[in-house]
């Protein structure tokens, strides 16, 4: 009908032409009407399928809320699967769009293309330490912060944000440990004077043992928004919408 090659062939395989290139932004809205009345069509039941979906989340995500998870799809979805990866700030749009992930949840500076966002809560910073700590009380004052030992996870973003802050009021603090992941630190800053900044959230579940307790910071840092994306995608849009549908309300309240 064109009369112009779409496609050619190379060393690395077939690539569209200028003139597909030009033509699919105009196609693209028709293409995903289509698939979409398709789609429409069909029904997803959580009862009976055995859909395996992937989530992205962070180490400390998959602490806190993949046990939220797994019971609410243990609940009301028994024979569905789902498979966790570790979220990779720089691929979280490519694995949206590419349909590698179904869904992310976190905090994400950026996410470009056509991935939609809603955010779950807002969320702020607070400090974890030991209950028996040898010098921090009830309160926390800037001076007890500045002089204590912390721990801190990189490339956790919290991190920075308390780097920032004290930088701006021309103070630094002691850090004598750094950890690539939140995983098996807790039971450390139980039994050690080590102080910990992290989600307020998450602090509070685990101060809930009676071996920690939570204190709020002594300045203010930005609080931050844990959003769910996602990237539509025609042809699955049942079961995605069902998923999506599924984490927003098992975690919006938490």
């Amino acid at each position: 009908m064109l009369q112009d090659p779409l496609f050619t062939r190379t060393r690395d395989g077939m690539v569209p032409t200028f003139n597909a290139t030009q033509l699919f932004k105009s196609f693209k809205n028709a293409l995903n009407s289509i698939e979409s009345a398709i789609s429409a069509t069909s029904k997803f039941d959580p009862t009976t399928s055995q859909r395996s979906f992937r989530l992205a989340l962070s180490d400390l995500g998959e602490l806190y809320f993949l046990p939220l998870l797994v019971r609410e799809l243990q609940c009301i979805a028994p024979s569905v699967g789902l498979e966790i990866v570790q979220i990779v700030s720089s691929h979280t749009a490519e694995w949206l769009q590419t349909g590698y992930v179904d869904a992310v949840v976190g905090n994400q500076q950026y996410v470009g293309g056509e991935a939609r966002k809603t955010t779950l809560f807002n969320e702020s910073y607070s400090c974890l330490v030991s209950r028996s700590h040898p010098t921090i009380g009830d309160t926390l004052t800037l001076e007890e912060f500045v002089a204590a030992n912390h721990v801190v996870v990189a490339p956790f973003t919290g991190h920075h944000l308390v780097e920032d802050v004290l930088s701006e009021m021309g103070l630094t603090r002691k850090i004598v440990l750094r950890v690539p992941h939140f995983t098996s630190l807790f039971s450390s800053i139980a039994t050690t004077d080590l102080v910990l900044t992290l989600p307020t959230r998450v602090a509070r579940a685990y101060a809930r043992e009676g071996q920690m307790k939570v204190l709020p910071l002594p300045f203010q840092i930005p609080a931050f928004e844990v959003n769910l994306y996602w990237y539509p995608h025609a042809e699955d849009s049942a079961a995605q919408q069902w998923f999506c549908e599924t984490i927003k309300r098992t975690l919006s309240d938490v």
